[in-house]
């Protein structure tokens, strides 16, 4: 059987690293293609990692709780679908695999070695590179291991490995990729002859060393002390990362917070219009989530100066409109999945989009990329009873909203028999905003043009 690294996989277009929270397999158990191997847990969120290939876990490289590089070798297995050993030669050594490199490299041979770095030539290693799912599959097929898929130069754009470029790989007989291990260097003769007592050195060494050694862990404080009248209770690694990040922006950001109160009866007439019939067609909840956001996109399309970010002096203006929506998790953290190009999405395509994010993420089967591109975000305070908030930017962005909970209130309404007194349905929304960039003109009509929006819903409005 053929030994083949399984590496760290690539999490995201700004993920570097991951911690290994916990083993789905252990080292003799067999694995399926695609198979979940281990959960992996990076700064957005935690994922399972599938297997490349079939075989058996052979080895792990990595502990839980180690942190490790994107394209780091995490364990080997054992597979007969990558490669096919040759048969044992006259002197009873086996050849190395001719469609996948070995994790054991074979004794030195001059003359190979020369073969094999006229063919590196080119080849430059990126470890974590982006593989499309057709490479992906012709790798396995063909027997690539994803050693070589790390060295092997791509023809498309930003150099990623296209379908043409795997293919001709396979036909020239997939040549080595991956630089020849340089011969051990030779240890002088002692000087002097060992003692008859001295232990003598294993005949055989062990036949693998961890290529990276284990990351050095931080040295973990003293717990605090507390009387028999208190809970000692440590935050779990999410509770850890939200705590950081709330310092972080607050430290960052001056914020200033604004408030509207906005009128939204017509709104909530319509919704319990349709929200039986919704949930009869579609099979899910039509909630008041997905008009604020459609509401916030509409906004910031008339005020894209919200739309940015900071970088030292710059102002980096957002094309893409995309709002993360805060969800409260069973565990009680909180975890912001985003809604891409939601100026781009009808009034039922939010509503289904929404829906999606809150299940997965309450489920945690969100992605990496769920989490990635927000350039704004809305917090449904509301949903938990509360009127208003002061919420924290989520960085590098520079504003969020929070929409309270909709209350019934006497209030005047204007006609043209003149002004008379009735029951309304208000909620109050809440803008904090970074004023190194937005100041309280941008920040307050911001918040109203959103009210507004909320306000002039039309009724008949279909879904």
């Amino acid at each position: 059987m053929a030994r083949v690294e399984m590496t760290m996989p690539k999490m995201g277009e700004s993920i570097m690293e991951g911690t290994v929270l916990k083993w789905l397999k252990q080292v003799g158990d067999a694995i399926e293609q695609d198979e979940s191997v281990l959960e992996v847990a990076t700064d957005k969120v935690d994922t399972e990692v599938p297997a490349i290939y079939a075989g058996i876990l052979a080895e792990i490289l990595v502990q839980e709780g180690q942190v490790v590089a994107v394209g780091a070798p995490i364990a080997i297995v054992e597979t007969d679908a990558a490669a096919g050993i040759a048969a044992p030669s006259a002197n009873g050594s086996a050849a190395a695999p001719a469609e996948a490199v070995p994790y054991l490299p074979e004794p030195h041979d001059p003359q190979a070695t020369q073969q094999a770095t006229g063919n590196q030539a080119a080849a430059v290693h990126q470890p974590g590179r982006f593989l499309s799912p057709l490479v992906l599959s012709i790798a396995r097929e063909e027997g690539v291991s994803m050693t070589d898929l790390e060295y092997l130069p791509g023809t498309g754009k930003e150099g990623r490995v296209t379908k043409k470029d795997i293919l001709d790989h396979v036909a020239n007989g997939k040549p080595a990729l991956v630089p020849a291990p340089a011969p051990a260097p030779v240890a002088a003769p002692a000087a002097t002859t060992a003692p008859a007592a001295a232990p003598v050195a294993a005949a055989n060494p062990p036949t693998h060393q961890p290529t990276n050694p284990p990351t050095q862990q931080p040295v973990s404080k003293p717990a605090p002390s507390v009387s028999g009248g208190q809970e000692l209770i440590e935050m779990d690694r999410m509770r850890k990362m939200i705590a950081q990040r709330m310092v972080d922006s607050v430290r960052i950001s001056p914020h200033v917070t604004s408030f509207v109160e906005a009128d939204v009866t017509e709104l909530v007439n319509w919704r319990n219009k349709h929200k039986d019939s919704y949930k009869k067609r579609e099979g899910e909840n039509l909630t008041f989530t997905p008009i604020f956001v459609q509401a916030v996109a509409r906004a910031i399309q008339d005020f894209p100066l919200i739309n940015v970010s900071i970088d030292g002096d710059y102002i980096i203006k957002k094309r893409d409109i995309n709002i993360g929506v805060a969800v409260a998790l069973p565990s009680g953290n909180l975890i912001v999945p985003v809604i891409h190009n939601a100026n781009q999405l009808n009034l039922n395509g939010l509503s289904k989009k929404v829906n999606d994010l809150a299940t997965r993420a309450r489920a945690g089967k969100l992605t990496p990329a769920d989490l990635e591109g927000g350039t704004y975000t809305l917090s449904n305070v509301g949903s938990f009873g509360n009127v208003m908030g002061t919420p924290i930017i989520m960085q590098p962005q520079v504003a969020i909203m929070a929409v309270g909970a909709i209350k019934k209130k006497p209030a005047v309404i204007e006609t043209p028999q003149g002004d008379l007194i009735g029951i309304r349905h208000f909620m109050f929304l809440s803008h904090s905003y970074d004023h190194r960039v937005v100041d309280g003109s941008l920040g307050g009509m911001f918040v109203r043009k959103v009210a507004d929006y909320l306000e002039q819903f039309d009724p008949k409005t279909a879904i």
